[in-house]
């Protein structure tokens, strides 16, 4: 069974920047097939997906980080890595990652950004 695992949340001044890192279990051609995506969830607002990357490298941004946020993989290592610049404190949140389709959001990694 596959599963992810976030780190690298943390506290950040506003303009900061932080990297985060999502990094599966199990095999890696399992992992290499599949888009992970990385959403986010503030304290009594929705869900929101932020950024996806699929297999061939195809990358989606939500309005909300385009521009500051940028996604990427190394199917070598079953990471995925979400760097977040010009963090604002509107980007405070727990921050998700997922093999869309195969697995649930993993427990997340907490952000939090100061003005």
């Amino acid at each position: 069974q596959v599963q992810v695992v976030e780190s690298g949340g943390g506290l950040v001044q506003a303009g900061g920047s932080l990297r985060l890192s999502c990094v599966a279990s199990g095999s890696i051609s399992i992992f290499s097939s599949r888009t992970v995506g990385w959403s986010r969830q503030a304290p009594g607002k929705q869900r929101e997906v932020v950024a996806t990357v699929t297999s061939g490298g195809d990358t989606y941004y939500a309005d909300s980080v385009k521009g500051r946020f940028t996604i990427s993989r190394d199917n070598a290592k079953n990471t995925v890595y979400l760097q977040m610049n010009s963090l604002k404190p509107e980007d405070t949140a727990v921050y998700y990652c997922a093999l869309l389709g195969l697995t649930s959001w993993g427990q997340g990694t907490h952000v939090t950004v100061s003005s």
